[in-house]
């Protein structure tokens, strides 16, 4: 694919340049180019204060409701304690920390979220591993999107949404580039995160195969649902995020069982997804002049 926009690393190198065509044997070649020791990887919960943020992050409903179960969140606290980032991937965390607090909770509240339903959904103990691996980087392209566009209160225009867009690629680049490897399970979630099963989704609108990746992807929408965002003046309320994603299913975008786990973690009575029924009347209402989606005629 020809890039609209750049592609910089953490130094203000740049990888890629706007209109320079993108390919994975270029990505190689820049790999290869890039003559670094072995990446080394820090364990996330214990850089500065992510694990205590993390917990704070967790008390408001819904998510007080879904990590209610001590047992558990003792499961996936070791789980998540497993868990070792590259040390650029902990910079853009920090720099996201102090300019828009809003991204870094979303990144550690993906990262608990998915590493939870994973402990359902996925049988082997390594693919969980890896599932909380990818979890918190998901988004860590927008380090390469103005934080005037990721913070912005009105409708994008189109070329705006194109360089919001863009976040995948630049994600996919920054860890292969950074991990030394195009196949580092983190930088193909980056990638990946926007794709659907149906092939409806974006950068390449392929059919999305990966449990892993679909975890993730349903995470990050159910939390930007949910959550206070400035292009709209309330957040969804669980019933009508959770119409949203059941109305995914229903066309075919992501998978049932994916959106069966998220419905029974959000119930107070607890029962596995497999014994879950979802009611597909849709009850819930949108919030008001939410400009999420709307595209602005102005150029």
């Amino acid at each position: 694919m020809k890039l609209k926009y750049p592609i910089t690393s953490l130094e203000k190198k740049v990888l890629f340049s706007a209109g320079e065509t993108f390919s994975r044997e270029a990505l190689s070649e820049l790999i290869a180019s890039n003559k670094r020791r072995k990446p080394k990887f820090y364990t996330l919960l214990d850089h500065k204060t992510v694990k205590k943020d993390l917990l704070s992050f967790l008390q408001p409903e819904p998510y007080s409701i879904i990590f209610d179960d001590d047992k558990n969140i003792n499961r996936l606290m070791r789980l998540m304690g497993k868990v070792s980032l590259l040390p650029q991937a902990l910079k853009i965390l920090d720099f996201y920390r102090k300019a828009d607090v809003y991204t870094y909770r979303h990144f550690l509240i993906v990262f608990a979220l998915s590493t939870r339903m994973a402990m359902d959904i996925v049988e082997k103990y390594k693919d969980r591993i890896t599932e909380a691996a990818s979890g918190p980087t998901h988004d860590i392209g927008k380090f390469n999107i103005p934080m005037r566009i990721l913070t912005k209160a009105g409708p994008l225009t189109r070329s705006e949404l194109d360089q919001l867009k863009h976040h995948s690629i630049a994600g996919y680049v920054l860890l292969s580039y950074y991990s030394g490897n195009i196949h580092h399970p983190a930088a193909q979630v980056a990638r990946d995160h926007h794709e659907r099963i149906d092939g409806s989704g974006y950068p390449r609108g392929v059919q999305l195969d990966n449990l892993l990746v679909e975890i993730i992807a349903v995470c990050d929408i159910f939390d930007a649902l949910i959550s206070a965002r400035p292009y709209r003046p309330s957040s969804y309320d669980l019933r009508t995020a959770c119409d949203e994603i059941t109305a995914m299913a229903e066309r075919g975008e992501i998978s049932w069982n994916v959106v069966k786990n998220l419905i029974a973690l959000n119930r107070h009575r607890k029962i596995h997804f497999s014994e879950c029924d979802v009611s597909v009347d849709k009850r819930g209402v949108p919030p008001s002049r939410n400009n999420y989606g709307k595209i602005s005629k102005a150029k």
